[in-house]
């Protein structure tokens, strides 16, 4: 045990170690030990010897000694009293004085280890800063909390007498609770002010600590109190229960109401065969036990059932004019759909005039499917149908969906199980007869558990839709009076047997006129209130409106259309904040370019003439339906240098097999009638031919290209130009016939958007022209043909011609 390394020290003291195994002796404290343990025994004879020389009481060295490892820092111990201890075994009484830092061994009488050692001067400021003064006090506040808890009253006003600081810090060195690290650090502290501060942070976090434990304890216990006093309750309760059906001679299927159940399932209104079932399962539950997981199943079971409205029903709005009106003012164009549900209301008004509201256990409901683009009003006519017809409306979205029981519902028994989309959407409704909106039905998939559009076949069936089930009621459902509105992009996306169920309307996109009238009336007071402009500030002229419908915007729908007045009117906005623009302010056409920049959409007659893409020979304008409406596809044809050798066709632009099969007929026709057409067909047959659709990275697919791809072979062929203002569409055979195709309605659309005067379609297509609005075809030059040579007469220029002149 020498001193540290550079340490200077003046020892003073030479004295006998008495060591101390896990445990620790602060000064002011008094200990007992054990003289039967041969160390301490040694020191204590040891300093009785030397005592007797000096005439005074007994020192030892109280030295901590820790896995074998001596302190640096001891305590000065006189030996008060030697005799025995309780149990009989000899003992001394030791009290600690002062510390002492230890030095180096030395010699001395016994077996004794002897030590010198230098007395640690303790200084404390007198009189004592305010800030010792409030750690005395804070000191002793936590010491006499603590004692208090340990009923220890008669220590408390010994700690209170005390005023040394260095006193008061030792004293903490009989707390039990401290850990010999924590006394050992105690101990090797010679400042007497931060040893307060350390016993009184010890102090704190102690009690701390004890409070969490109380807290802790005192939740438990009240706890399983409270489980106790609830089970023996209930027993008691069974007890009760039990002596009365005994003293009325009832029978257990007589027992008391649980939880009222019995009660409310007898008042409320329910079906015959609703209310069988559910008593049913109240008697169920009364014969359950409380700790059973059925009772929580069928309490939430008769908890769903009691919510349902199954004799709720809202009257229909029988104004046949006011419901019309209705439509006429929320949406624009859409007459098929509106036609459906005039008709609709006054088949139901005719029925319930002459009481026929129930034929065969069916209502008068109706399936429709909304088939259209995006953007047409598909979803918010829904709500419009709703509110003519005066019904709740209730929106299931369908997309993404892959979970046959998100429509059918879980089993019961599942832990969450919960009835079905069509069961919660008639009990949001709170009425039987509702107007739900199946939103994305062409957006529902099928995976390992289930199909949901599988599911739907019984819901959109008005011949079977009477007596639905869903797995978790397990009660017949009538939903043969709810209109059913189903929404879809694509057609061909929905499975044919669940579309032969509904009535197909389809919404195939407005008119610039149409998407002028929206825009002025519904989409700009509505963007006008989100931007937090008035009508009176800021107006768009007609002209500005038509301008952002044809060339801001080329879509079906007029949901670009709204974001981009949305953004004109932001912009505004910004610069009349900015104090660059004075309110009120009209958006003329010149206008636009400032605000929302160039126009995306330019008419393809509209350009230069060299700047077309049919200024050149080989490339043919066609009309495509895809999932956002009706499109304008160009076909481009080229011929390869024969001394490549590279002969035979070859397609790009990521088509599909039925188009690709369109292109082979198309140039399998060439070759075998090129001739009479007076066409070079023998570049066929030595060079290779390139057939490429822009846009490569959407795919294409249907035969509906097959005349668009002979006309520009023809026109790659004979060096003559494809008229600017033609667009066409039909399918070919190899004899050269032009075969009917579908989407001429969406297809004229798309035409009349891309500026385009003259279409060609096929023959057996005329009927579907009665689709088209009146407007459009008063604008396009219709011609339907019924042979290829008729598509080439009109479709290719004159020889030597550069450039035609747009068809008025």
């Amino acid at each position: 045990m020498a001193a540290e390394s550079g340490e200077s020290m003046e020892f003073t003291l030479v004295l006998p170690v008495l060591p101390l195994d896990g445990e620790v002796v602060l000064p002011g404290m008094v200990v007992p030990l054990d003289l039967s343990d041969a160390e301490i025994r040694a020191a204590v004879e040891a300093a009785q010897s030397a005592a007797r020389a000096e005439s005074g009481k007994p020192k030892v060295l109280l030295v901590p000694r820790i896995d074998g490892t001596y302190a640096k820092t001891g305590v000065l111990g006189t030996v008060e009293q030697v005799g025995r201890l309780a149990d009989g075994d000899p003992g001394a009484l030791v009290k600690g004085r002062h510390r002492v830092r230890i030095g180096a061994g030395t010699t001395g009488p016994g077996a004794a280890l002897w030590v010198e050692g230098a007395q640690v001067e303790e200084t404390v400021p007198d009189p004592l800063p305010g800030q010792v003064t409030d750690l005395v006090k804070e000191y002793k506040a936590l010491a006499t909390t603590w004692l208090r808890k340990r009923g220890a009253w008669q220590v408390v006003d010994r700690v209170q007498a005390i005023d040394d600081v260095s006193a008061l810090a030792d004293n903490s060195g009989y707390s039990p609770f401290l850990t010999t690290d924590q006394k050992t650090e105690l101990l090797e502290t010679t400042d007497p002010v931060a040893r307060l501060k350390l016993a009184t942070q010890q102090l704190r976090d102690h009690l701390a600590e004890q409070d969490v434990a109380e807290t802790i304890a005192k939740d438990v216990q009240e706890g399983v109190d409270k489980q106790q006093r609830e089970f023996l309750l209930r027993r008691q309760l069974e007890a009760v229960r039990k002596e009365l059906r005994e003293l009325n001679g009832d029978g257990p299927d007589a027992a008391e109401e649980s939880d009222d159940y019995r009660a409310r399932v007898e008042s409320a209104d329910l079906p015959e065969h609703v209310r069988e079932a559910a008593l049913k399962e109240v008697e169920k539950l009364e014969r359950s036990s409380d700790q059973s997981p059925e009772g929580s199943w069928i309490r939430t079971w008769l908890d769903t059932v009691l919510e349902m409205p199954w004799n709720e029903r809202t009257e229909d709005a029988y104004d046949i004019q006011g419901a019309k009106e209705i439509l006429d003012a929320e949406h624009a164009g859409l007459d098929d759909v509106k036609a459906r549900i005039t008709e609709y209301l006054a088949v139901r008004k005719r029925r319930g005039e002459r009481g026929l509201g129930v034929i065969g256990g069916r209502r008068g409901g109706a399936v429709l499917a909304l088939v259209g683009p995006p953007g047409v009003g598909k979803t918010s006519l829904g709500e419009s149908v709703a509110h003519a017809m005066g019904r709740k409306f209730v929106r299931v979205a369908l997309g993404g969906v892959r979970d046959e029981a998100e429509i059918r519902g879980h089993r019961r028994t599942y832990v969450g199980a919960l009835p079905g989309r069509i069961v919660r959407a008639v009990k949001e409704a709170g009425s039987m007869n509702p107007v739900v909106l199946l939103d994305e039905i062409d957006k529902v998939g099928s995976d390992f558990r289930g199909d949901p559009a599988a599911a739907l076949l019984e819901v959109l069936d008005p011949a079977q839709n009477h007596t639905f089930r869903d797995h978790y009621l397990e009660v017949e459902l009538d939903l043969s009076d709810v209109v059913f509105l189903a929404t879809a992009n694509v057609l061909e996306a929905i499975p044919e047997a669940l579309a032969d169920r509904m009535e197909i309307v389809r919404l195939d996109g407005y008119t610039e006129d149409e998407k002028v009238v929206i825009a002025r009336d519904h989409l700009l007071p509505r963007q006008l209130e989100r931007a937090g402009l008035t009508g009176d500030e800021v107006a768009l002229e007609e002209g500005a409106l038509r301008k952002l419908a044809g060339e801001y915007t080329r879509e079906a729908g007029v949901r670009t259309l709204e974001r981009t007045v949305a953004r004109l009117l932001r912009k505004v906005a910004a610069q009349h904040e900015l104090g660059e623009r004075e309110l009120p302010f009209t958006v003329r056409e010149e206008d636009l370019r400032a605000l929302v920049g160039r126009p995306h959409h330019v008419p393809e007659s509209a350009q230069d003439p060299a700047e077309r893409r049919t200024a050149v020979p080989g490339v043919a304008t066609g009309l495509a339906v895809t999932g956002a409406g009706g499109d304008v596809l160009y076909v481009e044809a080229s011929l390869a240098d024969p001394e490549t050798g590279a002969a035979g066709l070859t397609l790009t632009g990521q088509l599909g097999d039925v188009m690709k099969e369109s292109a082979q007929i198309a140039l399998s026709f060439l070759r075998s009638r090129g001739a009479e057409l007076e066409l070079p067909v023998a570049d066929l047959k030595d060079r290779g031919v390139h057939i490429h659709f822009p846009a490569g990275a959407v795919p294409k697919d249907g035969p509906s290209a097959g005349v668009t791809m002979t006309t520009a072979l023809a026109s790659l062929l004979s060096g003559r130009l494809v008229r600017t203002d033609v667009a066409m569409t039909g399918e070919v055979s190899l004899t050269g016939r032009v075969l009917p195709i579908g989407g001429v309605k969406q297809k004229l659309l798309a035409a009349h958007r891309a500026g385009v005067t003259t279409v060609i379609i096929p023959k057996r297509n005329e009927a579907d022209l009665d689709d088209v609005p009146a407007e459009v075809l008063e604008k396009l030059d219709v011609h339907a043909v019924t042979d290829v040579r008729q598509v080439l007469e009109l479709a290719l220029a004159p020889a030597g011609v550069a450039e035609v002149p747009v068809a008025a």
